[in-house]
């Protein structure tokens, strides 16, 4: 047997008798730790804890996030594999079943989620995982709006069931849901069978707001599994980058590459962005609606990817491009985020999800904007009040205003940005100072930009404005009557932009869509006085809005001076 020298035999001795919580608390302080032995002292850790039975459901929740995070920003191979393989058999934890109430909407693979999901998401659910989905009948608020619903969803021959005034909707269901359905596939699928076209149906669905739960399986979306598969590991080998990048500087920096792609990976791209939201209790509706014909893949260089993903056309806004990035680091989706670009800017939303928090933040969130900027030409970037912490209170805990403040965005609101330097000479003038959470409510009242001082951009102009105009339009001419009013501005925006019935006959139906949506906003602008290159050019713009992608839209806008200037005016 080997004779160990005294120290590293006492130390032996320290690591044998190492307990799971003092090994969790160890690899908390050592987990963002790089280069060195900081590795090996990581793995040393988890092979504690792999075997370990933690006390309490707070410290099986703190192991989960180290290793999420641990697998986004690995030091090498081996610790990657050991970090897989605990993850891989987490839900089998006997510390996880003991706490497995109390972990209930952490999203960790094994336990149960509860939303109210957006009626796409509802259907995805039910569609794959109908037996595992049920209605938490506990949290639905509008159950018994749907008792007054339910009849609407069966036979005429069964309604007279409903004359009783006993009938609760709640055993209606259970009683009549047919054997081997949930009464939460029986929801959502006489939901998708009414007579109404899908965006109705999707309205009414999401304003009932029934709150669905889903029981964990092996393959039901888990934050313990989201990683695309097949993507090149960049490990971390020096400390991480938290730094504040210069966004001027950073902007200008271009993606490493930009793919398409099609077919298998689109798809599975989509899966994991919609999949991601589940367990964090999030419904995004451009992933819900993702067009799999319109999905990039960015490689912004260190080990990030974004998952860029358009929307189905028929669910397009009527002006401006959404785009939806899933941010993801070494193959692990650690955030997303939303641009609605119009005017040469985009709004900006962004989300790192709790797990990742700790990582490079703001360096991400650079590359975003950079990515925006190359893709749609963005030159400014607007953050709407919401993200600010405007009647969001995760906003507020976060000082999310401080975030986009702290690298360079300003106030649109003259008050608001007086407030804001009024806070800046208290944090000069006061060590340890900070706003209170009333002072960041009203900080948060107005767009920020970046850079400051823009005039035709997002968070200035407001396509609110352009669909008032539009409204004000039509109620003058036609009044209730919008059917007319559609068929009279169809009608007219093709006379007047020249556009013949057999040319359009020959569209692409999503083309077709777009020229009659955009028909009410062409009857309100002066195209009279356009040339015939003009009015040919409009038609190519609105076109572009029912193409694969909105790129093509979104340049020609821009490159269509009397048309984007018209907007314009319409907008301020």
């Amino acid at each position: 047997m080997e004779t160990l020298p005294r120290d590293d035999a006492g130390k032996l001795r320290a690591r044998t008798a190492m307990t799971p919580r003092t090994a969790l608390r160890s690899l908390e302080t050592a987990f963002d730790t790089y280069g060195g032995e900081a590795a090996k002292r990581k793995l040393q850790l988890l092979a504690t804890l792999e075997r370990a039975s933690l006390g309490t459901a707070k410290e099986v929740l703190r192991l989960h996030e180290l290793l999420c995070f641990l697998r986004a920003y690995p030091d090498d191979t081996e610790l990657l594999a050991a970090v897989e393989r605990t993850l891989a058999r987490f839900e089998k934890r006997a510390d996880l079943r003991r706490h497995r109430r109390a972990l209930e909407d952490s999203g960790i693979a094994g336990t149960t989620t509860r939303f109210p999901f957006f009626s796409p998401s509802a259907r995805r659910l039910v569609e794959r995982w109908g037996s595992r989905v049920t209605i938490d009948w506990s949290r639905f608020e509008n159950a018994e709006r749907f008792g007054r619903i339910l009849p609407h969803l069966t036979l005429w021959s069964e309604r007279a069931a409903f004359d009783e005034p006993d009938v609760s909707a709640r055993a209606w269901v259970r009683d009549n849901k047919g054997a081997g359905d949930t009464d939460a596939v029986f929801l959502v699928r006489r939901w998708h069978a009414l007579a109404a076209d899908e965006p109705v149906r999707s309205a009414f669905y999401d304003d009932l707001d029934p709150w669905l739960r889903l029981e964990p399986g092996p393959d039901t979306p888990a934050r313990t599994r989201e990683k695309h598969p097949g993507m090149r590991v960049v490990f971390q080998t020096g400390p991480l980058d938290r730094s504040r990048p210069d966004l001027a500087a950073e902007i200008r920096r271009a993606p490493r590459a930009v793919a398409r792609v099609v077919g298998a990976e689109a798809e599975a791209l989509i899966e994991l962005a919609r999949s991601a939201m589940v367990p964090r209790q999030r419904d995004l509706e451009v992933f819900a609606y993702a067009n799999p014909e319109d999905v990039r893949l960015v490689d912004a260089g260190e080990g990030l990817s974004f998952a860029c993903i358009g929307v189905l056309p028929e669910r397009r806004s009527l002006l401006e491009a959404v785009y939806a990035f899933l941010m993801l680091k070494n193959g692990v989706a650690v955030g997303y985020s939303l641009c609605t670009v119009l005017f040469g800017s985009s709004e900006i939303a962004y989300n790192v999800f709790e797990s990742f928090r700790g990582g490079e933040t703001a360096k991400i969130f650079g590359r975003v904007l950079a990515t925006v900027r190359h893709l749609f030409g963005s030159r400014s970037f607007a953050i709407d009040p919401y993200q600010l912490g405007h009647g969001n209170h995760e906003g507020i805990a976060s000082g999310a205003f401080w975030f986009y403040a702290k690298q360079g965005f300003r106030p649109v609101d003259p008050g608001v940005a007086g407030l804001l330097d009024a806070e800046l000479r208290q944090i000069a003038k006061k060590k340890g100072y900070r706003s209170s959470p009333a002072t960041l409510e009203k900080l948060a009242r107005a767009y920020v930009l970046w850079p400051a001082g823009g005039k035709d951009v997002l968070g200035v102009l407001s396509v609110s404005r352009v669909s008032r105009r539009v409204s004000a339009m039509l109620a003058e001419r036609f009044g209730a009557d919008r059917e007319r009013a559609e068929r009279a501005c169809f009608a007219e925006a093709r006379a007047r932009l020249g556009a013949l019935p057999a040319e359009l006959r020959r569209w692409p139906a999503p083309e077709r869509e777009a020229f009659r949506r955009w028909a009410p906003l062409v009857a309100l602008l002066d195209v009279e006085r356009w040339s015939a290159k003009e009015k040919r050019d409009a038609v190519l713009v609105i076109r572009a809005k029912g193409a694969r992608s909105e790129d093509e839209h979104l340049a020609r806008f821009e490159a269509h001076k009397k048309l984007s200037r018209a907007v314009r005016r319409l907008a301020r």
